[in-house]
């Protein structure tokens, strides 16, 4: 995977912080501050991440794997297959200045829903899309969301991202974290050797 190539250079220089960030995140869907939390699985974290800090109202993004069953997953288990986790960004926003409405549209944007075993570049269930609800008006949205998309009918494949509860959330590692503000330069390469961009424009036209 062209990732994991662009990771291989800096792996070594980043061990001693790859501990720091393996707390996992205790699921809620409204924070302290009266913000809220989603969750999305679209393939490339960095992706996610990045498209989604655009976002007025996004308070903060953090990447991370979710929808798994082991315990404190590192991304190495994770990218190579050898958990059930996807990578997925937790995102905290400001109801006030974004709905979750508006959020599932840049979503949906951003990805390829009618693939199911990865995105773009990226293969493997690892890479899967998936909507993670953390209360029950996300899932009567999410759901109403998908079926308005499969009613328009945009694509001639079906829609396969899945709709799904929450589960227990595990950061990345720190290098993760704001990947495409810390090596500008390695991201756009990857993204753009991905496709990522490209396949969107010809799956959804120009934004």
């Amino acid at each position: 995977m062209l990732r994991n190539k662009l990771l291989g250079l800096l792996s070594i220089a980043l061990l001693p912080f790859v501990v720091n960030a393996m707390s996992p995140n205790k699921e809620k869907s409204i924070t302290n501050d009266g913000y809220q939390i989603a969750t999305f699985a679209g393939g490339c974290f960095w992706c996610v991440e990045s498209d989604f800090d655009k976002v007025t109202g996004v308070i903060k993004t953090i990447s991370g794997y979710t929808g798994g069953k082991q315990d404190n997953p590192t991304y190495k288990q994770v990218s190579s297959g050898r958990t059930t986790h996807a990578e997925a960004v937790q995102i905290t926003f400001d109801p006030k200045q974004v709905s979750y409405e508006q959020l599932l549209e840049t979503f949906w944007r951003s990805i390829d829903p009618t693939t199911s075993d990865g995105q773009f570049c990226d293969h493997g269930d690892q890479y899967r899309t998936a909507i993670y609800y953390h209360d029950n008006e996300q899932l009567k949205l999410a759901e109403k969301s998908k079926s308005t998309l499969i009613m328009n009918k945009p694509f001639s494949k079906p829609i396969v991202t899945e709709i799904t509860q929450s589960s227990e959330f595990f950061p990345a590692e720190d290098y993760h974290q704001d990947y495409y503000i810390k090596n500008p330069l390695r991201y756009k390469y990857y993204r753009y050797s991905c496709g990522r961009d490209q396949q969107l424009t010809e799956l959804w036209g120009e934004s």
